[in-house]
């Protein structure tokens, strides 16, 4: 029998760390989360490699950087021969499987996991390729079929159904089903529970769609926050906050024009429908707690919550993501079970997702090659940090040139191409209102910042790539439009073979 632990990884979409109670907001119930935090570590200054659902996911599940994997927008393939987390623990005995929602892109739809128990949500063609014109400005978003992108933080409010929660319960209902039958065996007609310490340790990704906007709550979670103070944007739009170009074009790309996000009563809907929906996640993730517990696991897993990126949610005017402010690019990140001996503890250390696979790899004795994330584990033992800075990166998909951001210590540097620079004190300045960039008591971690950046990475080569990938996924699209070819995914079930038929 192994000892090495389980790994449950649940991801949700765009959740926002401090609009959840685990994260000390007094009015969003995240009872689980609580829950997990209490025998874990929670992570206080965790980023997301991309603020950007594909390139983000694809950076947590290799422990690369997007630009390291070409992970340029939510069109861009992954290779197949980039080792990813399911790879590594398959080479050390153990059993994966992927329920949800990855969006991988490109024919590689399993990137190393063992099952894919759903297809996916997006598509994994090259169809939500974005196009630039002659000087390099996207003139549509991603998806150029859909309304603009600000229309779903003006329409929120409860619903009986939608497409996106029929996709989360299915997500969940296949996750259940995976950790029931790792301890159930046929005996006659019944599901006999049996301990079989012979099998594999698993790892398994559960990752849903919501709080991702439409903003559509269930009416049972809508009603929980029926008399609840729910919070008005803390940081309203105003020509006294900093702003950078990439504001501005994130800003075009979103449509934030055509739409008032200043409306207290439109603001107090978005929101209460968000805090529902952060609460029926927070039920999954309890589940799924409570299922390893059933089934004897409980103990030897260990689980790992996080989300791709935050939500700006109307602060500063901004919605959805794709900037750097901490709304959009911190995350919640929290780790309990298995190995984690500092339960219940808080760290400040900035960490990033592309920490995660280095990680893991350390705690079950695999080896990572040649991650840009750091192992954690000390952390997670209780023992002294040896912090590095943390980056993330955003160079397509609405915006003109590559950007960056960079923190180390309490100092918020980012980086865009050719068109500035910005740095923020979140010690004193947590809400991002003064830009320190041309204070001379910063002027030496200015330019070390800037340094660290061009010596990691190569702003005008990634432009290149970025064009040179553009130019060539509009031929390929084009012909896979006109051949009708696919790469979506359909998971096999096997139902001829399923339960006692055909067998």
């Amino acid at each position: 029998m192994t000892d090495r632990p389980n790994i449950l990884l649940i991801v949700a979409d765009q959740l926002v760390a401090e609009l959840t109670g685990a994260y000390g907001h007094p009015v969003v119930r995240t009872p689980n989360l609580d829950r997990l935090a209490a025998r874990g570590v929670r992570f206080d200054a965790a980023y997301c490699p991309v603020p950007v659902c594909s390139p983000s996911r694809s950076s947590m599940l290799s422990g690369r950087h997007a630009s390291t994997n070409s992970a340029w927008d939510n069109a861009a393939p992954i290779a197949s021969d980039i080792p990813m987390l399911p790879h590594y623990l398959s080479t050390v005995g153990y059993d994966s499987a992927l329920s949800g929602k990855m969006h991988f892109v490109g024919a590689d739809q399993v990137h190393g996991f063992g099952a894919r128990l759903t297809t996916d949500m997006f598509p994994s063609t090259l169809a939500w390729t974005p196009d630039r014109d002659a000087v390099g400005r996207f003139v549509h978003p991603g998806n150029p079929d859909g309304p603009p992108i600000a229309i779903d933080y003006v329409t929120a409010g409860p619903v009986q159904w939608t497409e996106q929660l029929q996709f989360d319960e299915e997500t969940h209902y296949r996750a259940m089903e995976y950790l029931r039958s790792r301890r159930t065996s046929r005996r006659g007609s019944l599901q006999v529970p049996t301990a079989e310490p012979e099998r594999s340790p698993f790892f398994l990704v559960a990752s849903y769609h919501h709080p991702h906007e439409p903003f559509l709550a269930p009416q049972r979670y809508w009603d929980m926050y029926e008399d609840a103070p729910i919070d008005p944007v803390r940081v309203p739009a105003s020509d006294d906050l900093p702003r950078s170009p990439m504001d501005e074009w994130v800003d075009t790309l979103h449509g934030v024009d055509g739409v008032d996000l200043t409306d207290p009563e439109e603001v107090h809907r978005t929101r209460r429908a968000y805090y529902a929906l952060v609460t029926y996640i927070d039920d999954k993730l309890g589940e799924l707690l409570d299922v390893l517990e059933e089934t004897g696991h409980g103990e030897d897993t260990v689980v790992i919550f996080t989300s791709d990126h935050g939500d700006m949610l109307g602060e500063r005017g901004m919605v959805q993501k794709r900037t750097f402010y901490e709304w959009s690019a911190r995350i919640p990140l929290i780790v309990a079970g298995g190995p984690v001996a500092a339960k219940g503890t808080a760290s400040s250390t900035p960490v990033s997702l592309v920490d995660l696979v280095p990680t893991v790899c350390e705690m079950v004795g695999a080896e990572a090659v040649r991650p840009d994330g750091r192992s954690v584990l000390s952390e997670l033992a209780g023992e002294p940090a040896s912090p590095a800075p943390v980056f993330v990166e955003y160079h397509s998909e609405g915006v003109y040139a590559p950007c960056w951001m960079r923190r180390d210590g309490d100092l918020k540097y980012t980086y865009v191409h050719g068109h500035g620079e910005q740095l923020f004190d979140l010690a004193t300045d947590p809400d991002e209102l003064h830009d320190l960039v041309n204070d001379p008591r910063f002027a030496e971690a200015v330019t070390t910042a800037r340094e660290d950046v061009l010596a990691r990475f190569d702003p005008d080569g990634i432009e290149r790539r970025i064009r040179d990938s553009l130019a060539d996924r509009a031929v390929v699209r084009s012909g896979m439009s006109a051949t009708g070819t696919v790469w979506a995914y359909d998971p096999d079930p096997a139902l001829f073979t399923r339960y006692w038929r055909e067998t």
